[in-house]
């Protein structure tokens, strides 16, 4: 698996992350979500893509949005050939420039999939500084904020009980947690937080606390943390769970990921 992904990232610009996949039949993701904003390009053959209750089938030139927070997954058809590269940019940063949730989850755009891909080649080149890549990057983002609309609905038509369920597990996810602790916290039945829950972000509140978990590990990882510290850090048994979890919900190892230049 890990031959057919590359991962990018620069210590000079620890904002962004980028990566590219030659062959998606070997990578299939659970429903899983990214505290960054992510964009991609399907750069040969089709895929099915699933963001919140939306699903979709993307080929080549299409652009992929995903707004932070979203559940989403991108996989292979009938293992069809199919390849992409994908952004992953710190909702922080982005904000500076203007950046709120987009209105789309993916475009036609030509001149967009071109741009984009644009953008990745000059952030894996290795004869150019980070200076360059940076101003690449400002120029991508500020166009893409004033030319896609933006304005996603809020959370502000989310069950309050439900927002704050997720707030207490991604504040505690490294913590061994009990379903029965987030459903007083939630004010709500452990059957309807379940049901409840999975109807309205696409996870159960165990998954959700997995996906948690991975980010947790993907930010420590990329800081080059050893991977056994990091799996106990997290709140994963072992090294093995972290490893499975992972692998299902970034389909990459946690060894591939955190050795990426």
């Amino acid at each position: 698996m890990d031959s057919h992904s590359r991962f990018w990232r620069d210590p000079a610009l620890p904002f962004v992350e980028a990566r590219a996949v030659e062959d998606g039949r070997k990578i299939c993701y659970a429903p899983h979500s990214h505290a960054s904003f992510s964009i991609g390009a399907i750069t040969a053959g089709s895929s099915t893509y699933v963001s919140g209750n939306h699903h979709q089938q993307v080929s080549a030139g299409t652009v992929v949005l995903m707004n932070p927070g979203v559940v989403h997954t991108c996989n292979p058809i009938d293992g069809q050939p199919w390849s992409y590269l994908m952004l992953y940019v710190d909702l922080p940063w982005l904000q500076a420039l203007g950046f709120r949730p987009f209105d789309v989850l993916s475009s036609d755009s030509l001149l967009l999939y071109q741009r984009l891909c644009q953008v990745y080649t000059v952030l894996v080149d290795d004869q150019l500084g980070s200076a360059g890549k940076d101003t690449a990057l400002r120029i991508f983002f500020s166009e893409l904020i004033q030319q896609v609309p933006s304005g996603a609905p809020g959370t502000e038509r989310v069950n309050p009980c439900l927002l704050a369920a997720t707030a207490f597990i991604r504040e505690h996810c490294t913590e061994q947690l009990r379903l029965q602790e987030i459903s007083e916290v939630a004010g709500l039945s452990t059957s309807y937080l379940i049901r409840a829950f999975k109807q309205t972000f696409g996870l159960t509140p165990h998954g959700y606390l997995l996906d948690q978990r991975v980010q947790y590990a993907r930010a420590r990882l990329r800081r080059g943390a050893p991977i056994a510290e990091v799996a106990l850090e997290a709140g994963f048994a072992d090294q093995a769970h972290l490893q499975r979890a992972f692998k299902r919900h970034l389909a990459a190892t946690p060894g591939h990921y955190r050795s990426a230049q």
